[in-house]
């Protein structure tokens, strides 16, 4: 089985190419783009809630570091969430200019905020929970999105 570190920044490359897609049918037309863009905020918050329900728990439970980069991390699901949403009422009120500059400042959200997380946050979380890595990331595999 994959480490913490491993299974996450495999999903984050998963969320990556639904966003690549969503952006390249959009390009076509708003409605073109309006499955891909579900798909790519329905996997994007599953990615989410992985995180906070499972690893960031996990983690702050084991260190004790709950106003720490988890903290940080959440705020920003939070930024990101409302993005998506602006994404979806874009493509509501048909307009590509709206919807390729929430794009825009989404990406280079989502660069900064995988990068910190694959090269702080994962190599911690891996460092203090490899003891029960098999057992969270098979929760986070299994993990339904409420």
């Amino acid at each position: 089985m994959s480490t913490i570190q491993e299974y996450l920044t495999a999903d984050h490359r998963s969320c990556d190419e639904l966003f690549a897609s969503m952006e390249e049918a959009a390009s076509t037309s708003l409605q073109a783009a309006k499955e891909i863009t579900k798909k790519f905020i329905d996997a994007s918050e599953r990615h989410f809630q992985m995180e906070e329900r499972v690893m960031f728990a996990e983690f702050e439970q084991k260190t004790g570091m709950t106003q720490g980069p988890t903290a940080m991390m959440r705020h920003e699901h939070e930024q990101m969430r409302g993005l998506m949403k602006q994404l979806l009422d874009a493509i509501e009120e048909e307009n590509k200019d709206r919807f390729f500059g929430t794009t825009e400042t989404l990406m280079i959200l989502l660069q900064q905020h995988n990068m910190k997380e694959e090269q702080m946050l994962y190599t911690m979380a891996q460092q203090h929970l490899s003891a029960e890595s098999d057992r969270i990331v098979q929760m986070m595999d299994s993990m339904i999105v409420e």
